[in-house]
């Protein structure tokens, strides 16, 4: 591991620990997606996306595989750079910053706006408590105390804590399916980012671990902003408060969830819904 102790960055994430709240001015819109366009290689995966996301919501985005949902999704974190031969164009903007100005740090935008991937991803050579503390630990944090503090605290903000916190030491990858997401949940929420980007979090669970997924969600909205992909409808109407729908790496429609779910304005969205097709 890499000591970055006294540099630039870990003074902005120590900083950014101390705060009571999240790291960055608190709007109204979170998020605003600008005519973005994302390839790999010559295939197109999303055409002309334009989108906001509100602060302390859900925000969930259906539509068939394939459709460019998870493209669109990395692109909130500058995740789809790292694939070799992708590319976008348009804006992303974060509390009105554009993520990808030539300034922009991104490692600094992965703190702020952190990811859950489909498959539960524990460190396996690491414990529980390392899985949680590897971020803080990155950023410069070593202060023992302070580790501790972050690590309960994202433990039990994963609603995880009385289930582990008398095995903390033993390997990540030893809890259940639904215990590693929520470990990888709180892996992201240790180093406290603004927005969490939840790619399919329950598709590999069981019904009981994706009702906590959700209830989950729905607790974490308080302190944070949500986007969710999903190709689970029921989970979307159950948890969200907006939803988009996607088809051929288009935004075809987008509103509060009750609405695009009971009134759909593009016949293409309630032919989704309603199973006619995907």
């Amino acid at each position: 591991m890499v000591d970055v102790t006294g540099t630039a960055r870990s003074r902005a994430f120590v900083g950014a620990l101390e705060r009571s709240g999240p790291a960055g001015e608190v709007t109204p819109e979170r998020i605003r997606v600008v005519g973005l366009h994302a390839w790999f290689g010559r295939t197109p995966a999303v055409r002309g996306v334009s989108l906001r996301v509100q602060t302390n919501r859900i925000t969930a985005i259906i539509g068939p595989s394939g459709c460019g949902k998870s493209t669109l999704l990395r692109c909130l974190n500058r995740m789809h750079e790292l694939v070799p031969g992708a590319r976008m164009e348009g804006r992303v903007l974060l509390d009105n910053e554009d993520i990808y100005a030539t300034e922009v740090d991104p490692v600094m935008i992965r703190r702020r706006v952190g990811m859950v991937f489909q498959r539960p991803t524990p460190f396996p050579t690491m414990s529980i408590y390392d899985n949680v503390a590897v971020g803080l630990r990155f950023n410069g944090v070593r202060d023992r105390r302070t580790l501790d503090g972050v690590v309960e605290h994202s433990l039990r903000q994963a609603a995880l804590w009385d289930e582990v916190k008398d095995v903390l030491g033993r390997s990540g990858t030893s809890l259940s399916g639904g215990q590693q997401q929520r470990l990888c949940i709180a892996r992201a929420l240790a180093v406290q980012p603004e927005v969490l980007l939840m790619d399919e979090p329950a598709s590999a669970l069981d019904p009981a671990s994706t009702l906590k997924i959700e209830d989950l969600a729905r607790a974490l909205r308080d302190h944070l902003t949500i986007v969710l992909v999903t190709h689970n409808m029921q989970q979307a109407a159950r948890a969200s408060d907006y939803t988009a729908f996607m088809l051929s790496g288009e935004l075809v429609e987008f509103g509060p969830t009750a609405d695009l779910f009971t009134r759909p304005r593009d016949p293409r969205t309630e032919d989704y819904i309603t199973g006619r097709f995907g």
